[in-house]
């Protein structure tokens, strides 16, 4: 086990200190956020799926006014999944939402502890949790942005980076290698799960930092395992990314992140980094800044480094490293860092400069722990630890609340929900960027006539029989994106010649012609090749876990 018995106390201090800056989660309702109600609608869609079946939801059926919609395809799902495991247990969806929130809070708290106490030791390990978890841009993720997926992605790198550092500084062992494979693994799988754009970011600066360890300790091998470890990773969680890399082509997911979107959201000047301000207002509003507290610790942290020994080599670089990309966190949210972000385009799918703010959050937790590296004497540190936390809690309490809170039923999320749950971008290219109206049904007859009686309809299929006289052409009520087919009387239409969905007149919609009788219609959202495919990777790779862990029982039991 990498929680050893003595690590107890530790980790229950970080638990109930991580729960003060929670208090706004224990209010009745959701918080008032930017993005939380539709992230409950988000989850609403997807529980839905579960039941109706699909293992990995894709489609929102409910979303866009009935019509449905295909972001879940495109927004990281380990957030949902983990809503819909707690909304299963019974509680609401806007509860299970704020249970995510908070444990995946206390949970980065945790990861954070284990991996800077590994080679800076205990104490440092519980400065850099606390420093973590009240970092100010937690805060506005939790109460301003309602952005779960950088929430539960800050959960996650701390795990990465603790198994890569356990896999460099254990004993050398086939178990101990392979464990720590599986860890960075898992890890870097639901790092990618939690958030697109964010797990690049975070995986790069994790390249370096197992680039520094291998300059520290020599070690090819294990440099090979962290690499396969994180390809690992990416093959367990390929069920999500390759889809939505892959066929993001179908949507408008250059609206957000083509052309300079990017270029009026720089922060205006470097002294919002220091200023102590706050608002739940939207980019060039809301707080940007390091925090009081942190940059203290990472001056006092500064002068702690000069006092290391020369035969501390990995501390010394972890720090240098470290501090390198804190500052370039800084320079990149900054005007001046535009020369970058015109030339280097992928840097543009980050959307909003400010989100290096996350990179901040990191970086400066570890700067700020070296403060309390040197402090042997267990009741000097302790106490240092709690004074710390005390003014910690005191400086940034107010940030630690939200700006009101929403009341409304489950039913609310589980009806036909008027929104997509994004700005649009996930649209397909041949719809329109949003719907403006409920359907009058399920389903019309655009020429002709006929009697339609609905027979099943779940999130991905829909089934009718219809009866006419004549020839007639049929238009579902649905936007169509591919997975989408149509089969009457069991007979798969072409795609090609026999579905039409770039009608002007019903821009987006699916619609097809059947002969006269009577004839049995569905119409289902199914994977195409390639998520078939991306799936059985996943499907490999999980696989391949649970024997590994069997495997690994079986052998520790028996020695």
């Amino acid at each position: 086990m990498f929680i050893k018995h003595k690590n107890f106390t530790q980790i229950l201090f970080i638990v109930l200190i991580g729960l003060i800056p929670l208090g706004g989660l224990f209010q009745h309702g959701l918080p008032w956020t930017h993005d939380g109600q539709d992230h409950v609608a988000r989850i609403a869609n997807f529980y839905q799926s579960l039941s109706d079946g699909v293992l990995v939801p894709r489609w929102g059926g409910n979303l866009n006014w009935g019509f449905g919609h295909p972001v879940m395809m495109f927004l990281y799902p380990l957030p949902s999944y983990l809503a819909s495991a707690f909304h299963f247990l019974g509680f609401s969806l806007i509860d299970s939402l704020k249970l995510v929130f908070g444990f995946t809070f206390i949970l980065s708290g945790i990861g954070m502890y284990l991996w800077v106490g590994r080679f800076l030791g205990t104490y440092s390990g519980i400065m850099a949790a606390l420093l973590y978890i009240f970092a100010p841009y937690r805060f506005v993720n939790l109460y301003v942005r309602g952005a779960i997926g950088e929430h539960v992605a800050f959960a996650f790198i701390p795990f990465v980076l603790f198994f890569i550092t356990k896999l460099f500084l254990d004993k050398k062992s086939k178990y101990g290698l392979f464990a720590n494979f599986l860890g960075i693994g898992i890890s870097t799988a639901a790092l990618i799960l939690s958030h697109n754009a964010l797990s690049i970011l975070f995986l790069i600066f994790a390249a370096f930092y197992t680039l520094i360890l291998f300059l520290s300790k020599k070690e090819l091998v294990k440099s090979i395992f962290v690499f396969f470890g994180v390809v690992y990773g990416f093959l367990l969680s390929a069920f999500f990314w390759v889809p939505a890399y892959i066929e993001g082509k179908y949507t408008l997911r250059d609206i957000v992140t083509g052309g300079a979107e990017y270029a009026d959201r720089f922060v205006v000047s470097p002294l919002r980094f220091i200023a102590p301000t706050w608002s739940y207002g939207i980019t060039g509003q809301l707080s940007v800044q390091v925090g009081v507290v942190h940059i203290a610790l990472i001056i006092l942290g500064f002068f702690i480094l000069l006092r290391l020994k020369k035969d501390a080599h990995i501390e010394r670089r972890i720090y240098i490293l470290t501090f390198v990309f804190f500052i370039i966190s800084l320079f990149m949210m900054l005007r001046e860092s535009n020369f970058i972000w015109s030339t280097i385009g992928i840097i543009q799918k980050f959307q909003f400069p400010w989100r290096f703010l996350s990179l901040t959050v990191l970086t400066s937790a570890v700067l700020g722990s070296y403060f309390i590296y040197k402090t042997k004497v267990k009741k000097k540190a302790l106490f240092v630890i709690t004074v710390t936390g005390v003014i910690i809690t005191l400086f940034y309490s107010p940030y630690m609340r939200a700006n009101g809170y929403i009341l409304k039923s489950d039913s609310f999320f589980k009806n036909t929900y008027h929104g997509t749950t994004d700005t649009g971008e996930s649209s397909p290219v041949w719809s329109i960027r949003f719907m403006e109206e409920e359907p009058k049904s399920h389903i019309e007859v655009i020429s002709g006539e006929a009697k339609i009686e609905e027979v099943f309809r779940n999130s991905v299929r829909h089934e009718y029989v219809i009866t006419s006289d004549e020839s007639i052409q049929i238009k579902e009520n649905t936007l169509y994106f591919p997975g989408w087919n149509v089969y009457v009387n069991d007979r798969k239409l072409d795609l090609d010649s026999e579905v039409e969905f770039q009608n002007r007149l019903h821009r987006g919609l699916i619609t097809f012609r059947i002969d006269k009788g009577v004839n049995k219609v569905r119409i289902e959202f199914e994977d195409t090749k390639l998520r078939f495919l991306a799936n059985t990777l996943s499907f490999a790779a999980l696989i391949f876990i649970m024997v590994s862990f069997a495997v690994l029982f079986y052998k520790k039991k028996r020695k």
